[in-house]
């Protein structure tokens, strides 16, 4: 059964859709949605069981992430977007764009990995021992369950094979910081895989949207200028 995911909306335009990584909300792109909405439709979604989006009785998967989103464009009646994708929502963003190409125009991949092999282990260990947690006490908390569920996806998921990234052709920036969760040389595969990808390193960790707002825009408006002298 379909959702009606909650959204934030500013400016008119081309629409420019904002996703957030796991755990989080539409919110976190506050210093997006503002800046990018005097030329684009913008749309901050919250991610099904994230922020005000109920969590529904699907799977709780990228995948279906994926699909509601999707179903989301649909409704918006939306049949092209540009994506912006960060963390886990970089993730669902090439799902969705590997599973319908022609609704995507140009993809923004902020710190987003194919695998967990991608994410620093010192990272990586803590939450693969924070979901076993959750799962042992899911049967008898609710707010364990859904622990265990947005911790599952970072151990789970995403499962990107990485030569199927030859097939978007769409043009792509793949963006992360310099003292990113996710390896550099993890990072610099996305972009070396998908064809048409330019490559951004910037000072920060993995919140430079949020950290370094005017560092992350720059680079992104710089990315959209060319974007629309290639793709009018």
């Amino acid at each position: 059964m379909d959702i009606s995911l909650y959204y934030q909306e500013q400016g008119d335009g081309e629409p420019l859709i904002l996703l957030h990584g796991n755990g989080e909300d539409g919110a976190y792109f506050s210093n997006q949605l503002s800046f990018f909405s005097d030329r684009y439709r913008v749309i901050a979604v919250d991610t099904r069981g994230h922020g005000k989006s109920p969590r529904g009785t699907a799977l709780f998967t990228m995948e279906q992430f994926a699909l509601d989103l999707k179903n989301l464009m649909d409704k918006l009646q939306i049949q092209e977007a540009i994506l912006l994708g960060f963390s886990d929502g970089a993730n669902v963003a090439m799902k969705f764009a590997l599973k319908c190409p022609d609704r995507v125009k140009a993809l923004i991949l902020n710190g987003g990995n194919l695998n967990t092999k991608g994410v620093k282990i010192s990272i990586q260990i803590p939450i693969e021992i924070g979901y076993r947690l959750a799962k042992l006490f899911a049967g008898k908390s609710e707010e364990a369950k859904h622990h265990a569920e947005i911790l599952g996806l970072m151990v789970n998921e995403p499962n990107i094979d990485p030569a199927a990234l030859h097939t978007l052709q769409m043009p792509a920036l793949v963006i992360a910081g310099t003292r990113d969760m996710i390896k550099k040389n993890h990072t610099k595969l996305i972009a070396r895989r998908i064809p048409n990808a330019k490559l951004s390193i910037i000072e920060g960790d993995h919140f430079i949207a949020q950290k370094k707002p005017q560092e992350f825009n720059r680079e992104v408006e710089a990315f959209l200028r060319m974007v629309r002298e290639i793709c009018p």
